[in-house]
């Protein structure tokens, strides 16, 4: 079932010390392995997590949660319990019959993507990012990120040492005080390392923005005209200014938001606990999508607090490269 893959994820050379968090995040570990399934090593893997981050930089930023055995019933409850932060579940998919989890004599009891996706719509808000760490989990995935900023599903089948080391590296990531995209590939890398070829098995899922009402979905091509006139250099001083400026202070988001276009209710990372985070986000998604006129009005924000200096002349020349009236 496995082969050699030469392709890994494209790891940054150089990721900033970012992490969506605030004390005392919780990660709910719901674990699940039936009698009448394939026996995996969940407490070696639960285990690791929890000693990687006991060892970690940011370990006081972490409560880990566990919950075995898990029943259907038990996952609504243990999201009331607990209010995670982080949803973990390790056990075994079927694709689209659903993830495996055990009925009340301890035998699989299969549960749909649609219903997982469901039950997360209700905790969206307060539910940051999900890690479906079972075989075939892709579908579950998909379904789950109409409503979770980010869920990582496996494509395929995925032997237990490969979900073991990707679940430590990820964790490792965040308790390093990174980001979940950066710790979603350092995963990928720790599969690698460890000399097993399935480092492309996970995948990452976000979820989709729809925009408002009267802000259609900007077309791909203007995305990529985009990326030709803004470089890497471009956007970095557009998130450093946007931190200097104060205008990615919580309490200011919103209104920058309504400033330049875009519904804030739409943007998932608008309740990330630093600053930094959200203007990383916010500018990143903004030239991804290529939502010209929304940059535009960031540097006419920008411009009323930094009119003079070295950085005047730098949104002069963002400015002109992005053709702002």
């Amino acid at each position: 079932m496995r082969q050699e893959i030469e392709e890994l994820p494209d790891l940054p050379e150089d990721t900033p010390d970012l992490y969506h968090n605030q004390k005392g995040q919780k990660i709910l570990i719901l674990a699940a392995n039936p009698k009448s399934t394939t026996p995996l090593r969940l407490d070696e893997e639960v285990r690791e997590i929890d000693a990687g981050l006991q060892r970690a930089k940011h370990r006081d930023q972490f409560v880990l949660e566990q919950k075995w055995a898990v029943r259907p019933r038990d996952i609504p409850r243990a999201f009331l319990d607990c209010n995670p932060q982080i949803v973990h579940f390790s056990g075994h998919g079927l694709g689209e019959e659903g993830l495996v989890f055990e009925d009340e004599s301890g035998q699989s009891k299969l549960v749909s993507g649609d219903a997982l996706a469901g039950l997360f719509q209700l905790f969206a808000n307060h539910i940051e990012c999900v890690v479906l760490n079972g075989c075939y989990s892709e579908v579950q995935a998909n379904a789950i990120a109409q409503h979770i900023n980010y869920v990582i599903g496996m494509k395929k089948a995925i032997g237990d040492r490969a979900a073991i080391e990707f679940a430590v590296g990820f964790y490792d990531a965040l308790g390093a005080g990174h980001s979940i995209e950066f710790a979603y590939k350092f995963g990928c890398a720790a599969i690698r390392l460890a000399g097993i070829p399935e480092q492309l098995t996970p995948t990452l899922k976000k979820k989709p923005f729809y925009g408002s009402k009267d802000q259609p979905p900007v077309p791909s091509e203007l995305a990529s005209e985009l990326d030709q006139e803004l470089n890497d250099s471009d956007r970095e001083v557009l998130t450093e200014l946007l931190i200097r400026s104060g205008r990615a202070e919580y309490s200011a988001r919103k209104a920058l938001c309504v400033k330049i276009g875009i519904e804030p209710n739409q943007l998932g990372f608008l309740r990330q606990s630093t600053d930094a985070d959200f203007a990383l986000e916010l500018i990143s998604y903004l030239h991804s999508i290529g939502n010209k006129q929304a940059l535009c009005k960031i540097c006419s924000e920008l411009e009323i607090v930094f009119k003079r200096g070295k950085y005047s002349a730098d949104l002069e020349n963002i400015k002109s490269k992005i053709n702002c009236n």
